[in-house]
């Protein structure tokens, strides 16, 4: 039995309309995660990096046009959460034409691989970036055994 061309074009016609609206119908539900198969920062928030630097973790967060005094740091144990709100910076009496990078306030969490001393934490904001150092308690620090 031959099936004319039309057949499978409707068919694939009637997928693709079930796959779009699945897509519409699940759009809203989880926004942190995105279209390329990897985890997308909540609208807002700053774009941060986590590095391993041996006996410490670095953490560079972008924080564009905020201070110190806008933002807030805590940690316990291996959780750390920075928060901060971001103010308008458009100037009194002006009208926006674009806003992409607006107010509001934003925190982001995360759980450290290891514990941190956080008598030692350090933390340090230049040119948009907020560093924190992060010392490795001494539990979670690798000891070297020797044998007998």
């Amino acid at each position: 039995m031959w099936t004319r061309v039309s057949d499978f074009d409707r068919m694939f016609t009637a997928m693709d309309q079930l796959r779009s609206r699945m897509n519409r119908l699940f759009w809203d539900f989880d926004r942190s995660y995105g279209n390329d198969y990897g985890w997308v920062v909540a609208e807002g928030a700053p774009r941060t990096n986590l590095y391993d630097v041996g006996n410490h973790f670095e953490i560079r967060a972008e924080v564009p046009g905020m201070t110190r005094e806008d933002l807030n740091i805590r940690i316990q144990g291996n959780y750390l959460e920075i928060s901060g709100t971001r103010k308008a910076d458009a100037p009194e009496g002006y009208q926006a034409h674009r806003v992409e990078r607006g107010a509001g306030s934003f925190t982001r969490s995360f759980t450290l691989p290891a514990e941190v001393d956080t008598e030692k934490a350090e933390a340090s904001l230049k040119d948009g970036i907020l560093t924190l150092s992060l010392p490795k308690s001494e539990a979670a620090k690798p000891k070297q055994i020797t044998i007998n």
